[in-house]
């Protein structure tokens, strides 16, 4: 450090100087802005608001039957239908137009019906209907034929653009739904 720059100690007369000058010295007011305290942690008050209305959701009495899965569901989706079209059609939201009962019919005559059925409701420009295959409750083995039967047959079919299960209170897993594609004219 060079001499100029070297700090050196005010003597007691530079000192006595220095107060008598600033004697009268009055501090200026505070218009400083205070920093404001940091605001508080974030709360995530919407995803507990989801948590608790899945959790009610869970323990509610509620079910409604068309998310109800037993396995024994039919299901069909032609690739590139809407997921909210087939939720509405398991949901019964589309009114049926018209319905076959297949009941005690045998595989062939069952086939030859449901043909007959798919032509004229696409001719009648009919979009949604209701097949009823049965339960399989009379069967000889008390197994399903031709709900498997038509599960095949609805998938070979062009005109079908999607299947499910009925609600319970349309034949459940006895019948399906059954959403038809508009015939070209």
């Amino acid at each position: 450090m060079s001499k100029q720059h070297k700090q050196h100690e005010p003597s007691d007369e530079e000192k006595a100087l220095f107060r008598s000058a600033v004697a009268d010295a009055q501090p200026l007011p505070q218009k400083r802005i205070l920093p404001r305290p940091p605001p508080p942690p974030p709360h995530p008050r919407l995803s507990e608001e989801d948590e608790a209305r899945v959790l009610e959701d869970m323990l509610s009495d509620y079910i409604d039957p068309a998310e109800l899965e037993t396995g024994e569901e039919l299901f069909y989706c032609r690739a590139g239908l809407q997921h909210s079209v087939l939720r509405k059609l398991r949901r019964g939201h589309y009114a049926i137009g018209a319905e076959l009962d297949l009941h005690g019919m045998r595989v062939a005559e069952a086939r030859q019906a449901l043909s007959a059925f798919l032509q004229t409701t696409l001719a009648q420009q009919i979009k949604t209907v209701r097949i009823i295959h049965g339960k399989g409750n009379g069967s000889l083995n008390k197994q399903p034929v031709l709900k498997g039967k038509v599960n095949n047959w609805l998938r070979q079919r062009i005109e079908v653009l999607a299947f499910c299960s009925a609600r319970p209170v349309d034949g459940g897993t006895g019948a399906v739904y059954v959403l038809l594609r508009r015939a070209r004219r």
